[in-house]
């Protein structure tokens, strides 16, 4: 990360990461709908540990529940202090709801996700769980 990252004290501004938790999000999406994707909701986004300047910053994401047009993709950002050598810690996580859109800018019904292991599994029936208790809100 950089200084135009960060405020004057060197911390990264949790805008900036939550962009990049963003991007990341969008582009599982994407890979799986093939499809244009929109953000759509953000939910449980934490800031468990502060990153700064020259940090090295690593995001994943991936599926835990997909809909008819709508999916939700879990976040996870990385920090290290490269230049410190210290380890690896959790700096942040969250749970994007990202929906497909076709060519006229209305949701389109994206591919099931395939599970292949008990894990996957578990990891689609918390997202599942998640997804209906919003819908009946």
């Amino acid at each position: 990360m950089g200084q135009e990252h960060a405020n004057i004290a060197g911390n990264v501004h949790g805008g900036e990461i939550m962009k990049l938790m963003d991007d990341v999000a969008g582009i599982v999406a994407t890979k799986h709908a093939q499809a244009n994707i929109v953000t759509a909701k953000v939910d449980g986004l934490e800031f468990h540990y502060p990153i700064h300047i020259s940090d090295l910053v690593t995001c994943t994401g991936k599926l835990s529940f997909v809909g008819n047009s709508s999916m939700e993709v879990y976040v996870e950002v990385i920090v290290e202090d490269i230049r410190n050598r210290r380890e690896p810690k959790l700096a942040s996580t969250a749970y994007f709801t990202m929906v497909a859109l076709d060519d006229n800018g209305r949701p389109t019904t994206v591919p099931s996700l395939e599970l292949t292991n008990e894990e996957e599994q578990s990891f689609f029936e918390a997202g599942k769980k998640r997804y209906l208790e919003k819908k009946h809100k």
